[in-house]
């Protein structure tokens, strides 16, 4: 059966190409990002479990880290389970529909976790230049609406892709030339005018990661003259060292995103596989480190997880 349906406008299916040029190393490769997924899926769980059950993390830093916590899950799980399903069984089609509803949780969830790295970065300003106030200005509700903000921008600048894609027909085959099912990988597949939608994508991108580093990064040079301001070097050294965990998280997902942006430009002609492993590596590597990152610099997160482990030994 082909997996074209030339009748049709859209195939039935795609057929997600993997990492071209590397089939061989299909196995060897499967095995450092199963190790990627299950640290991912185990770190991010076991950070939900504990803020969920101590009382005493019900506080903002720590809600808006289960927010973080939750979108690495849906991220890394929209898509390394197929990712693995290509490496070890070669299965390597995608119902069209479920590309599109991919699609639209990998770029919707990557919105949100910008977001709510920028409001960790307004907890910690809050924390240092306006300790007094903390708890005044960050309350539950303020919290919960900044979760629905984030939620609400991702959705509404992500909803219109689906319907942009649903309308082109796909002339150039059903070849994905990726692991996932990457917006511009899907449109250029497509016949037509695509004009739009490359400066569409293009436009969100740079919106939302010029907007949210530029207010992180405001956030931080007011944290930095607040903290010089400290009397003594211990004060500064413990101001600062609440924000180490935000920074570590802050590098670890926008690392990837500045160096594959870079390679695209540098590297052009560079083989498939260089790009393609700089984006796998995009949607693993945060997932993974972040909760390596809290669990060892909070000593909040590392008490409890190291009580549960007593627990159980006893």
């Amino acid at each position: 059966m082909s997996a074209f349906n030339v009748t049709s406008t859209h195939p039935a299916t795609f057929l997600l190409v993997g990492i071209p040029g590397l089939e061989h190393l299909y196995i060897w490769i499967s095995i450092p990002f199963c190790f990627a997924y299950t640290l991912a899926l185990l770190g991010n769980c076991t950070l939900l479990f504990t803020i969920r059950t101590d009382a005493a993390l019900h506080e903002p830093m720590y809600l808006f880290l289960a927010m973080l916590a939750a979108i690495d899950l849906v991220l890394s799980s929209s898509t390394l389970p197929k990712m693995l399903a290509i490496f070890w069984f070669g299965n390597r089609e995608i119902n069209f529909y479920a590309c599109l509803v991919q699609m639209f949780f990998l770029h919707s969830f990557s919105i949100m976790e910008s977001a709510v790295l920028l409001a960790m970065a307004f907890d910690r300003y809050v924390a240092i230049c306006k300790p007094l106030y903390y708890t005044t200005i960050l309350t539950r509700p303020l919290i919960t609406k900044i979760g629905m903000a984030a939620v609400t921008r991702a959705v509404t600048l992500m909803t219109p892709l689906p319907f942009l894609l649903r309308r082109f027909h796909y002339c150039r085959g059903p070849e994905i030339a990726h692991c996932y099912c990457e917006h511009m990988a899907v449109v250029r597949l497509a016949c037509g005018d695509t004009r739009f939608n490359n400066i569409y994508g293009i436009a969100v991108a740079m919106f939302i990661v010029v907007l949210d580093l530029l207010f992180v990064i405001l956030s931080y040079i007011f944290i930095l003259r607040a903290v010089l301001q400290l009397a003594s070097q211990e004060a500064r050294y413990k101001a600062f060292g609440t924000c180490v965990s935000h920074i570590g998280a802050i590098l670890s997902t926008y690392t990837p995103v500045v160096i594959s942006s870079v390679m695209h430009r540098v590297a052009r002609r560079a083989a498939p596989h260089v790009h393609i492993l700089l984006a796998i590596f995009y949607l693993l590597f945060p997932p993974m480190i972040n909760p390596i990152i809290y669990g060892v610099k909070t000593k909040q997160i590392r008490d409890h997880v190291l009580s549960l482990f007593r627990r159980k030994n006893i």
